[in-house]
């Protein structure tokens, strides 16, 4: 087994000053070309990687990202996931993640870790538990200790820090303004409790995209969806719901879903009934994710550019961070909003 090696050990076994193997490691120009080779070439030979705690201390940065987000599954957060770790791997900073699985308790336990952890700042999207109770003291917390924070997707006003969103309710009125377009106008739309913003935007996009076509707003036709998880009764619940809408408005002829489970279970709901997607009836849905891919017929949706969010993220955290290193004055926060598409697919008439 090769022995450990540390940047003394190197130094002493090459005849070499410590400061002369640091910068030789970091391929610096002030060492000779033939030194620089020497070095490299010992460490490769026995594994040496730096000490990143040591560096952290001498540094005061760990070069380290928390990234918190609401589930893991959700294809719309795997995609700002890469986004993240694409960029910070090109800057050589590490990315740890944690999950809430949508709970308050979790979110702060996540946080108070990773701070505790030597975290250099967080890129979080917060719970819905967390929306819901409006107890946003954990973020606060962190940026008074002098640890940036960088929201996206699920953001509020009350935290001073960079936001990363869409324009949620534009994209709501896109959507349903598609469906007019083809000649609907009995739109049913499913959305969230109104405690979480993007439900509540892209609620309104569908009002201004039906006030701006002179089609009266009818509450009967929205459906407001609390907690919807992955197990059958919860699947069971929501499509009885559904179900229900379409007795009491058998004429309904589009399907508006602010997110993705929500529209594909309506879709699945209206082909049990024998309606056939299209022809009668369009749907569209919200993330673009894999789902909306391989549904039957596939489903028209807005796209959130995903990975766009997660590059765009990252770059403001880490600007931030290298930002504070030279500037003391009180930060200037940015809101970035990121460029939504409506993908074309079949549950609508192109």
């Amino acid at each position: 087994m090769k022995p450990k090696m540390t940047l003394k050990k190197i130094a002493a076994e090459l005849g070499l000053s410590i400061s002369t193997v640091s910068k030789a490691l970091k391929n610096n120009k002030d060492i000779s070309k033939e030194n620089r080779e020497k070095v490299q070439a010992f460490a490769k030979f026995y594994n040496y990687r730096p000490n990143s705690i040591a560096l952290s201390l001498k540094n005061k940065k760990t070069k380290t990202i928390g990234v918190i987000i609401p589930e893991i599954v959700h294809h719309f957060f795997a995609k700002v996931i890469s986004g993240i770790e694409e960029v910070a791997n090109s800057k050589e900073y590490n990315v740890i993640i944690g999950v809430t699985n949508e709970s308050f308790d979790k979110e702060v336990i996540n946080m108070e870790m990773l701070v505790d952890g030597s975290i250099d700042g967080f890129i979080i999207s917060l719970s819905k538990e967390t929306l819901l109770k409006k107890d946003f003291h954990h973020l606060q917390e962190t940026i008074n200790r002098n640890i940036p924070v960088v929201m996206f997707d699920r953001v509020v006003d009350e935290i001073p820090s960079d936001k990363i969103i869409i324009n949620d309710r534009e994209a709501g009125r896109t959507a349903v303004q598609k469906l007019i377009n083809e000649g609907r106008r009995k739109i049913l739309l499913l959305t969230t409790k109104d405690y979480l913003d993007i439900g509540r935007l892209r609620t309104e996009g569908y009002r201004d995209a039906l006030s701006a076509n002179n089609i009266p707003y009818n509450k009967d036709l929205i459906i407001r969806i609390g907690e919807v998880g992955d197990s059958d009764d919860d699947q069971k619940i929501l499509e009885d719901r559904i179900h229900k809408v379409f007795e009491n408005h058998p004429d309904i002829d589009g399907i508006f879903g602010v997110n993705e489970i929500y529209a594909i279970t309506a879709l699945n709901v209206a082909r049990a009934r024998g309606i056939e997607i299209p022809e009668q009836i369009s749907v569209i849905g919200f993330s673009d994710g894999i789902l909306s891919k391989c549904s039957r017929p596939h489903l028209t949706t807005i796209s959130q550019h995903g990975i766009q969010m997660g590059r765009l993220a990252a770059e403001t955290l880490i600007n931030r961070l290298e930002k504070m290193e030279e500037d003391h004055q009180e930060p200037q926060y940015t809101t970035h909003i990121v460029h939504t598409d409506l993908v074309l697919r079949d549950s609508t008439l192109n």
